[in-house]
């Protein structure tokens, strides 16, 4: 009876050379990080020093750095914040049921689904070469009008508008993976007995999205920024609330104040991106051990 083969633990003997190459990788590591630290320090004491003896800052900074005016506005604008973000949870998913509908009728095969593909490929190509801002508008006051006598909350329609411009773009991501998981995956799980719609479901998006999700990250990201404009329609959110204290303080701190607040709400799902496209780079990449 042969031996059973010795169990992959991380005690296998490793080679000098191996352990030569990890040391070389070490040093360079940390040489790179000393530098980009003594770099990164040097860049930012000359930007300051630029900044701050420039003849206007102590006015911009009174303007637009105001402490006093920081914190007086950040309650209503953080109150306003929280609009934004029922909205962009909202229209997160309004888009992710939609562009999946989306992407899967431009996949469809054969002549019967022709008007089908073709509809679906005309609402990706005008709502892409639509700027949003232009949607809000037509979504926000033409809707409205259709029923003068019924009143539409501005959120409702701001939700909309995000819905039907990124349900465009996040199809075409969706797609661009399901096309390119190769065909013979789907032609395995079709001779097994799995119906086109079990195969999608099963086989072909899970491999699609794990594909994609840098990608559809990026444009989640990109949808918590244009959820702020929505103010254009008069809904009061961080950036209406802080357009309103500016217009009765005559300051632009509160503008600052809504731009840290959107940084910090899309801050982890950036780092969340690089994470997991740095994950995936290293899952691609065969390395073993000599």
């Amino acid at each position: 009876m042969p031996p059973a083969p010795a169990p992959l633990t991380d005690d296998l003997p490793v080679s000098d050379l191996e352990l030569g190459r990890r040391a070389v990788r070490r040093r360079k590591a940390t040489r790179s990080i000393l530098v980009s630290i003594v770099s990164t320090l040097v860049f930012a004491a000359v930007m300051w020093l630029v900044v701050t003896n420039s003849p206007g800052w102590e006015l911009t900074r009174r303007t637009f750095f105001s402490g006093e005016h920081f914190i007086a506005s950040l309650p209503r604008v953080a109150e306003g914040l929280w609009l934004n973000i029922r909205i962009l949870v909202v229209a997160a998913l309004g888009v992710a049921v939609c562009a999946t509908l989306l992407a899967a009728a431009r996949t469809l095969g054969g002549p019967v689904f022709f008007p089908i593909r073709f509809l679906a490929a005309a609402y990706t190509d005008v709502f892409r070469g639509i700027p949003f801002l232009v949607v809000l508008y037509l979504i926000g006051f033409g809707v409205p009008a259709l029923t003068p006598t019924t009143r539409i909350p501005v959120a409702v329609l701001g939700t909309v508008a995000l819905i039907l411009t990124y349900t465009s773009y996040v199809a075409e991501v969706l797609r661009a993976g399901l096309e390119s998981v190769h065909p013979s995956q789907r032609y395995a799980a079709r001779s097994l007995g799995l119906t086109h719609g079990q195969t999608l479901r099963r086989i072909i998006v899970p491999q699609a999205i794990r594909k994609v999700t840098p990608a559809l990250m990026n444009d989640f990201i990109s949808m918590q920024k244009d959820v702020g404009l929505i103010s254009v329609l008069g809904a009061v959110d961080a950036i209406r609330s802080a357009q309103i204290y500016q217009a009765t303080s005559y300051n632009f701190t509160s503008y600052v104040v809504a731009g840290v607040l959107f940084v910090i709400l899309s801050f982890p799902f950036i780092r969340l991106s690089d994470w997991y496209t740095a994950r995936l780079r290293r899952r691609e990449q065969m390395g073993g051990v000599v």
